[in-house]
């Protein structure tokens, strides 16, 4: 598919609420902004189990309700495998996930104080305004059949691996035993 920014900004839109993520082992870090970059709301704290995203859906819909927004866009950062459970339950409540390349978040982060530091407050706005830009993708999450297929095809991929590396210490083993 060709790469086509101006597509993507245009989704974002005035009645749009942007929402940035910081995606964490334990506990996830948001803040919402328009799409001109101006805050909405305070930070929110949520940790990553079924409560903590219900808990961060509220918020954001309350945010949305209180400022006039009809649409809601969560942008993060795939952090490890922590955040498929929590893209795949905005999904299934209709909403769209978009994802920000890390190498983007660490390179655009001193925009705004001149300071490389990274934080749990500073990467959700961080995330939020490369949204805002257009700098996202939109992950494609395998459903039903295919998301098993995935699966499979990673265990196999992992036993490939384990079989060669034992297939090569035998090896090894054998030419050792000879040597003598």
């Amino acid at each position: 598919m060709k790469y086509n920014q101006n597509t993507k900004i245009m989704q974002i839109t005035e009645k749009t609420l942007i929402v940035g993520v910081d995606i964490a082992k334990e506990i996830h870090h948001a803040r919402a902004f328009d799409f001109r970059g101006i805050e909405y709301g305070k930070h929110i704290e949520f940790s990553n189990d079924s409560n903590g995203m219900e808990k961060f859906l509220k918020w954001a819909i309350e945010t949305m309700n209180k400022n006039d927004k009809e649409k809601l866009v969560i942008g993060m950062e795939p952090t490890g495998h922590y955040w498929f459970c929590f893209a795949q339950f905005l999904r299934d409540k209709n909403h769209k996930v978009v994802l920000v390349n890390p190498f983007h978040v660490k390179r655009s982060k001193e925009f705004d104080d001149n300071s490389p530091t990274k934080n749990d407050r500073k990467d959700p706005k961080t995330i939020a305004m490369l949204v805002k830009d257009g700098r996202y993708v939109e992950p494609n999450i395998p459903e039903g059949i295919y998301s098993d297929l995935r699966i499979v095809v990673d265990i196999r991929e992992r036993l490939v691996k384990d079989l060669n590396r034992i297939k090569n210490q035998i090896v090894s083993v054998i030419q050792q035993i000879i040597s003598i």
